[in-house]
């Protein structure tokens, strides 16, 4: 997530009232009837990756870097911690939480990014409207198989600025398609901002930021264990940039 932006840019009504919003929109989802192939028991996964370099919707997060993982789900329901510390000092250190429902193809979330800069000593505990570090996302996606669709808002939280300077409840969508090519498991994905903010690298309008193609395969270490490597080459065509990272997967 964008470590750019601590700055406040909303009322504090505001806040709460989109927080409300949103979370009885994740509720109301959450209360369909159970038609896809959710599971039936508790399931709970912990992992972590080692990647060359923490690269973000086309934006450049830090080196060498360890991002561990911690889920636990049921019936579609699932709760999701992440984060991320870099190996050089001067890298940001992130946690998020994700909360999120699946229904069939379909899925919604709020993720709380917490990201903070070398040397900052940010309070996680602090929502305070004018001061907190937090930032609230809201995804609505559908998976429609070859293709899959998602649409991500920030509703709450450290927020950028549009053009006038006012909140610009920052938007990102991306497309991504998975597909198998010569032994590995591969997925193309492109990503965009719909309209200005300055949370993603001060685009001005409707902006390309990530176009991406990765692949992964397992390499067999035992009869029982392959370890899971992957590679990804990110094109940012709005800030004229490129990545090529690989990593491995705990």
């Amino acid at each position: 997530m964008n470590v750019l932006f601590l700055r406040p840019n909303f009322l504090k009504t505001t806040m709460k009232k989109n927080l409300k919003k949103w979370a009885l929109l994740l509720v109301t989802a959450i209360t369909l009837p159970a038609t896809g192939m959710a599971q039936d028991k508790v399931e709970a996964s912990v992992g972590a990756d080692l990647v060359s370099g923490y690269i973000w919707r086309g934006q450049d997060f830090g080196g060498v870097s360890i991002q561990p993982s911690l889920s636990v789900a049921y019936k579609g329901l699932s709760l999701t911690a992440w984060g991320s510390v870099g190996i050089d000092s001067e890298d940001a250190k992130e946690f998020d939480l994700t909360l999120a429902y699946e229904i069939g193809n379909f899925s919604v979330s709020i993720t709380d990014f917490w990201c903070i800069p070398s040397g900052e000593d940010i309070k996680y505990f602090n929502y305070g409207a004018h001061t907190t570090a937090h930032v609230f996302e809201a995804q609505i996606g559908y998976d429609f198989g070859p293709l899959a669709l998602n649409w991500y808002t920030n509703i709450a939280g450290a927020d950028g600025v549009n053009e006038d300077g006012e909140r610009a409840y920052s938007s990102y969508i991306n497309m991504i398609a998975p597909f198998t090519l010569g032994g590995l498991e591969w997925e193309a994905e492109i990503g965009a901002t719909p309209w200005a903010t300055d949370y993603y690298a001060n685009t001005n309008g409707f902006a390309v930021c990530d176009i991406s193609l990765g692949a992964s395969k397992g390499i067999k270490i035992t009869e029982a264990y392959s370890l899971p490597v992957f590679a990804k080459a990110t094109f940012n065509p709005a800030a004229d940039k490129a990545y090529f990272t690989f990593g491995l997967s705990f």
